[in-house]
């Protein structure tokens, strides 16, 4: 019995003080096939970095930076990707989000039929780089937050 009374008062404390720690948890990561696929397009590591998906107004910007500021071997590797996809983007080219992500996300057909609408710029940032999508057209406008919306859910596990 006092064995048992031992594991209920050790449980409750390990959960009462997990309780403070649940706030400084790891940021989530991508689902294994996820990572899988990504690992054969993307050359940097998914572990050491961060993907960041931020609809605006008239498009949205996505940004990839290093998680830890030694991990520099990784930059070179961000801003040249980012660079190589944005210029992919720019001739309607999407087709590696798609290998990661499946062919069936959400506004892909509307931004690969409607790219000359979209302007598509990248921009080395400290510790990484960002693609900054623009557009006039407001049905080019929700199909980048769907399309960013898919990204976000299959690399961080959440969406929104």
């Amino acid at each position: 019995m006092k064995t048992r009374s031992l594991a209920i008062l050790l449980a409750a404390a390990a959960t009462t003080l997990g309780c403070g720690a649940a706030t400084q948890t790891a940021p989530p990561s991508p689902t294994p096939a996820i990572a899988a696929r990504a690992a054969e397009v993307m050359p940097f590591d998914l572990s050491k970095t961060t993907h960041r998906y931020t609809s605006t107004e008239t498009g949205g910007v996505q940004k990839v930076t290093i998680d830890t500021p030694a991990d520099t071997d990784q930059l070179p590797r961000i801003r040249t990707h980012l660079a190589d996809e944005a210029a992919r983007f720019r001739v309607g080219n999407y087709s590696d989000p798609a290998r990661i992500h499946g062919m069936d996300m959400s506004g892909m057909r509307e931004l690969t039929n409607g790219f000359k609408e979209i302007t598509v710029t990248v921009e080395d940032l400290p510790g990484g780089a960002r693609i900054v999508y623009a557009t006039k057209s407001p049905t080019l406008v929700t199909a980048i937050h769907k399309w960013f919306d898919r990204q976000r859910t299959d690399h961080t596990g959440r969406a929104g």
